[in-house]
């Protein structure tokens, strides 16, 4: 018999931490937790990011090898950041220690074991443009016959794809579910699925999904393999877990086993992500899931006045999924109430919003203490436009700034062409849009189009239709969308003269857009929200060279793409969806757009789906608690629409869902002397 003996590894010495006094006393209750499973719900700036630090530090001083740990976040910088303040705490070298988003950790643990999954280590991450570009050759292979109607685009696909794999849904339910109007080819997108997974195999290449699909198959295929990490791994930590979806869970429940330590911070009041796959059901089930787990709750809050809080606190304990907790503030009463302000229509609402900011910058609050938040990116066409009238500057977090959008360029480009018939880019742009015209072809068309003489007429006694469905330059594929176009710009400019802004964007939709957006663009319901929001705007212009002037300011300063991207210590306004500023703060925050239909969504109301009308109240939540002094909720009173005139709005059901007595109401009048072009 082998004689038995233990080596005993030199204990590292202590740090000296004094935890107690640098943590609170929910805190430390989690820091210093025993060994086992265990579920931080951390609110909203609860300091989070802190309690996971010292987590990390309190293992490292009580004997744990950096080894043993794996932290797993939901990005890099986020990795980063928290293994830089544990190196900050303790004098330890970390090297080993593994940290990064879930992807990265699925790509480290794929190199040591493709082999057993048919791929070499050698194997090549397809990014968004690579997947695109080996699906759009995969689609050419597949004989589709597109001629009669558009077949999806390839980044579509990726996305219909990525949403199979994170949701565990099959193709058939992702389609009825969220791409209907692709039903009709479901049979051809499940060939060109299986023929990009044929693919990926054959060039030794997987996407990002693959990264964690593929890790959760290894690790269920080979449990000898899923062994090596359960045993190199004691010690599992997670961050944002209301985030994770049905793959990541799954990852997590496999490394964690039994045995192993597992703390999962997060908070389920800030799920609000479920659009991309994630399922709050595992935040919610984790005492259930792991028997004799411990659960705490960190809810004291740093960041905002008491007021705000009582705000936020009332307002989501309308939802019944959640772990009960109300938060506190650390900080004393600041003596004014969140306003509610209703406003006559949205420009008013974009009038007052700027004024309100302009006087705050007075009062000494910098521009970058203050932020405009909203549900849908195209919420913010006024603000911007606004803003823009009057100097003041603003970075744009929720896209790109509305005239740099590419559908706001592709629906303008039909109306510049009217307008200018010299518009070589414009035109080319539009006759791009057609299935089977390239820029040879559309190259081709220009020159008809020249020398029919009208590009240098000041006037086209003509339609449109009667002179280009004439050209012998159309290529066959495109033939029947080429005559739509004609058809279409006849409509833009009756009589020979253009028609109303609005009206004409809403030729461009029916007759054109709507339907080459659905099948390019995954998120295309958001997109045609912006165009519909342009029709809107554009009905206060009886001009179309005066609108499209005025788009032309929403472009980035000097034309340079991203000039939004100056340096962050630059003082600008910020303007973001709600999704985006998750995890920020700010002074002030304005929430705009509290009108049911719009926030919460539409469609979700007309659905009567209350899990996701729950997540709508979240991301209410979310917006709430971005604010540390100063809270204004908006809300117009009327919407104007095309064709049938203003709409009333009804406020917001979440306005009702605390008491009035929680906020100020104001009483927004006009006076004689309010100027919008009053400058910064």
């Amino acid at each position: 018999m082998a004689r038995q003996y233990t080596l005993h590894r030199p204990l590292a010495a202590h740090s000296g931490i004094d935890y107690v006094a640098a943590l609170n006393a929910a805190q430390y209750q989690a820091v210093s937790s025993p060994p086992g499973k265990a579920l931080v719900i951390a609110g909203a700036g609860s300091g989070k990011t802190r309690t996971l630090t010292y987590r990390v530090a309190w293992l490292l001083d009580h004997g744990v090898e950096p080894r043993q740990i794996l932290l797993l976040t939901f990005t890099n910088k986020a990795a980063r950041e928290m293994v830089g303040r544990v190196r900050d705490l303790i004098a330890r070298d970390t090297s080993d220690l593994w940290a990064g988003t879930f992807h990265s950790i699925g790509s480290r643990i794929l190199r040591r074991h493709a082999e057993e999954l048919g791929f070499t280590r050698a194997f090549s991450i397809l990014d968004r443009d690579d997947q695109k570009s080996m699906l759009a050759k995969i689609i050419a292979g597949c004989d589709i016959d597109t001629k009669e109607r558009r077949f999806p685009k390839a980044d579509v696909l990726a996305s219909i794809f990525s949403l199979m794999e994170n949701s565990g849904s099959s193709l058939a339910q992702i389609i009825a579910g969220s791409y209907e109007r692709f039903y009709d080819w479901l049979d051809q997108i499940e060939q060109v699925r299986l023929g990009y997974i044929e693919k990926k195999h054959a060039t030794n290449s997987l996407d990002f999904d693959d990264l964690l699909v593929l890790t959760v198959r290894l690790f269920e295929q080979r449990p000898e393999v899923l062994q090596i990490y359960q045993k190199r791994f004691g010690h599992i930590l997670v961050d944002e877990y209301q985030d994770t979806n049905l793959v990541q869970g799954r990852m997590i429940d496999l490394l964690a086993g039994d045995s192993n330590s597992l703390m999962a911070v997060g908070d389920d009041a800030q799920s609000i992500y479920s659009w991309r796959g994630a399922d709050m059901a595992h935040i919610l089930g984790f005492p259930k899931r792991y028997a004799g787990s411990q659960v705490f709750t960190i809810d004291t809050n740093y960041r905002s006045v008491p007021e705000l809080l009582d705000l936020s606190n009332a307002a989501i304990r309308a939802n019944q999924g959640r772990f009960e907790k109300d938060l506190r503030s650390s900080r004393a009463a600041a003596g004014a109430k969140p306003a509610l302000v209703a406003l006559p229509e949205p420009r008013t609402q974009a009038g007052f919003v700027v004024q309100r900011m302009m006087e705050l910058h007075d009062e000494g609050i910098a521009l970058n203490e203050m932020a405009v938040l909203y549900r849908a990116h195209f919420h913010s066409l006024e603000i911007q436009m606004e803003l823009t009238v009057r100097g003041i500057p603003f970075v744009l977090t929720s896209g790109l700034r509305f005239f740099e959008q590419a559908h706001i360029k592709d629906v303008s480009a039909f109306l510049r062409f009217v307008v200018n018939r010299r518009d070589e880019e414009s035109f080319l742009r539009m006759v791009l849009l057609l299935p089977g015209c390239g820029p040879v072809a559309a190259d081709k068309l220009w020159r008809e189009w020249l020398d029919t003489g009208w590009a240098k007429q000041d006037d086209l006694p003509v339609k449109f239709s009667e002179v280009m469905l004439n050209f012998k330059k159309v290529p066959k594929k495109a033939l029947k969308h080429w005559q739509q176009l004609c058809y279409t710009l006849d409509e833009l400019a009756p009589n020979g003269f253009p028609a109303k802004p609005d009206a004409m964007i809403f030729s461009v939709l029916e007759g054109v857009y709507n339907e080459y957006g659905e099948a390019s663009f995954e998120n295309y319901e958001s997109r045609r929200n912006d165009l519909e929001q342009l029709s809107q705007y554009g009905q206060g212009f009886e001009d179309i060279v005066e609108f499209l002037s005025q788009l032309s300011l929403m472009g980035s300063v000097d034309g340079q793409p991203g000039a939004d991207a100056a340096g962050a210590d630059e003082d600008k306004v910020t303007l973001s969806s709600i999704h985006q500023a998750k995890g920020l703060e700010w002074k002030v925050v304005f929430l705009i757009w509290l009108v049911d239909g719009q926030f919460p969504n539409g469609r979700i109301l007309e659905a009567d789906d209350q899990p996701m009308l729950e997540e709508e109240r979240r991301l209410f939540y979310v917006a709430i608690t971005r604010a540390k002094d100063s809270l204004y909720l908006t809300y117009p009173m009327t919407n104007p629409k095309s064709y049938s005139g203003d709409v009333m709005c009804s406020p917001s059901r979440f306005l009702g869902d605390f008491p009035p007595e929680l906020v100020e109401e104001w009483d927004v009048g006009n006076a004689d002397s309010w100027s919008a072009d009053a400058p910064f």
